[in-house]
């Protein structure tokens, strides 16, 4: 359906559900572990990780600067960008 419009990378930016919880400055997962939150992707309702990304990132290990660069690399490698 996106090839007449141009490609499709499907990028995976991940973070460890303790480092989600770590960095909640809304106390939102405290609130869904208590219930007060219904289906709050993580903890009551599931995640799916995507099975085959072409570049998966996880924020814990990456700056926010590394995590750029790296999607600008893989774009140019796939050519979207030179």
């Amino acid at each position: 359906m996106i090839e007449g419009w141009g490609g499709f990378l499907e990028i995976h930016v991940s973070t460890p559900i303790e480092v989600c919880e770590g960095r909640d400055r809304k106390g939102l997962y405290a609130k869904a572990r208590s219930g007060l939150i219904p289906e709050f992707t993580g903890v009551s309702d599931p995640y799916e990780i995507p099975e085959q990304p072409e570049l998966a990132i996880d924020t814990s290990r990456y700056t926010v600067d590394e995590a750029v660069q790296s999607v600008i690399l893989k774009l140019e490698h796939e050519g979207y960008l030179r």
